[in-house]
C-alpha cells in the first residue's frame, strides 16, 4: 500500500506543478497587459515591468496553490480513473480513505512549499516590486525603512510615519536643501489632509529656517503644501497588510492595540495567510469524492471546468465574508475559516457517501 500511495502522491504532485505553471503563466500575461498601458509614463518602461512581473511572481505563486492543487489533483485522479487504475488499486485493498490519505500527503509538499515562499521570499519581492513601479511612474526617489518612508521630490526629502485609513498623513517631516548651501529648511507636522490636485494641508506645524546667518524657529496652525505626492502613491509604497508576512502582521497587531488602534484589517489578514496553506488540504479534499463519485470517460476538458467552478465559487465566498467581516467588524478568525469549514464538510459529506 506504501507504493501506491507514494505513486498516486507523485503524480498528484507532476500534475500540480503543471497547473501551477499554467496559472502563473496566464496571470503573467493578464498582468503584463495592464502594466503595458503605463509603459512611457514617467520611467515607467519595458525593463521595469519585466522586473514588476518577477517581483510579483512570488505572490502569485502563493495565492495560487491551494487552485493549482484542485486542478492538479483533479486532473491526476481522473487520470487514474479513466485508465481503470483506481479500480484497480481498490481491487487490491486501497480504500477510499488510503487514496485520501496519499492525496493529503502530496498536499503536505505543496503546502511547505507555499508556506516557504509565502513567508520567506513573497513579502520582500512584492515590496521591492511596488517600490519599482511606484518610484518608476512618479520620478521620485521612494525607501521603506523602519523609521518609515522616505521620499525625494526634487530638492526636499520627505518622511511620512503613518498613513491613516481615511488617506491623510500623520507625523511628516520635510526637509528642503539648496545646491552647494546644504539643509536649507525643516518642517515637521502633525497631520497632512489631501485637498485634491497638487494641494495638501499641514496642520501643527513647527519649522526651522536655516541660513548662514542664522537659525529662526516659528509655529503654525496650518499651511498649505504643494506636492506632486498623491494618496494612491503613499497606499503602495507604504504597508499593504495582505503582502505581509505572519511575524510582521503580529507585530503590527500588537502595536496597534498597545496604542488603541483599530487592527482589523491586519488580523484578518494574519489569519489568512494561517488559512490559506490548509485552503490547499480543503482542495485536495474535494478532488477525491468529485472523481471516485462521478463516472469513467469524463474527459480532461470537463473536470478541469468543474474544478475551476470550484474554485472560483471557494474564492467569491471567501472574499464576501472577509470583506463582511471587515466591514461589520466580526470576528476575524471565523471569517478566515469559515469558507473552508463550510467547503470542507461538503467535502466530508459526499466521501461519507462513497462509503
Amino acid at each position: 500500500m506504501k507504493v501506491l500511495t507514494l505513486y498516486i502522491a507523485k503524480d498528484v504532485l507532476k500534475a500540480s506543478a503543471v497547473a501551477l505553471a499554467i496559472l502563473l503563466a496566464l496571470f503573467n500575461l493578464f498582468t503584463l497587459s495592464d502594466e503595458l498601458d503605463d509603459i512611457g509614463k514617467g520611467d515607467y518602461g519595458l525593463v521595469e515591468v519585466l522586473y514588476f512581473l518577477i517581483l510579483t511572481s512570488p505572490t502569485v505563486f502563493y495565492e495560487l496553490m491551494p487552485y493549482a492543487a484542485l486542478l492538479g489533483s483533479l486532473f491526476a485522479l481522473g487520470s487514474l480513473a479513466n485508465q481503470h487504475e483506481l479500480t484497480a488499486m481498490r481491487a487490491a485493498g486501497l480504500s477510499v480513505f488510503g487514496i485520501i490519505r496519499a492525496v493529503m500527503l502530496a498536499g503536505a509538499v505543496l503546502a511547505v512549499a507555499a508556506l516557504a515562499v509565502g513567508e520567506f521570499v513573497a513579502p520582500e519581492a512584492e515590496e521591492k516590486a511596488q517600490l519599482i513601479r511606484a518610484t518608476a511612474l512618479n520620478k521620485s526617489a521612494i525607501m521603506r525603512t523602519k523609521y518609515g518612508l522616505w521620499l525625494r521630490e526634487g530638492e526636499r526629502y520627505i518622511n511620512v510615519r503613518r498613513l491613516e485609513d481615511d488617506g491623510s498623513l500623520s507625523d511628516i517631516s520635510i526637509y528642503e536643501t539648496s545646491a552647494g548651501q546644504g539643509l536649507r529648511q525643516s518642517l515637521h507636522a502633525d497631520q497632512a489632509l489631501f485637498l485634491g490636485g497638487r494641494q495638501w494641508r499641514l496642520q501643527g506645524i513647527k519649522q526651522s529656517k536655516i541660513s548662514p546667518e542664522q537659525i529662526t524657529a516659528e509655529s503654525s496652525a496650518q499651511q498649505i503644501w504643494d506636492s506632486s505626492i498623491a494618496p494612491d502613491l503613499l497606499k503602495i509604497v507604504l504597508v499593504n497588510p495582505d503582502n505581509l508576512g505572519l511575524s510582521d502582521l503580529a507585530t503590527y497587531i500588537r502595536y496597534s492595540e498597545e496604542n488603541h488602534q483599530k487592527s482589523q484589517r491586519y488580523q484578518a489578514a494574519f489569519w489568512g495567510r494561517i488559512v490559506n496553506p490548509l485552503v490547499i488540504f480543503v482542495m485536495l479534499l474535494i478532488s477525491t469524492p468529485f472523481v471516485i463519485g462521478i463516472r469513467r470517460g469524463i474527459g480532461t476538458g470537463a473536470r478541469i471546468l468543474g474544478g475551476t467552478a470550484i474554485g472560483l465559487a471557494f474564492n467569491i465566498i471567501d472574499m464576501n465574508l472577509n470583506n463582511l467581516g471587515l466591514v461589520y467588524n466580526l470576528n476575524p478568525i471565523l471569517m478566515a475559516f469559515g469558507a473552508s469549514l463550510l467547503v470542507a464538510s461538503l467535502a466530508l459529506v459526499a466521501i461519507k457517501r462513497l462509503r
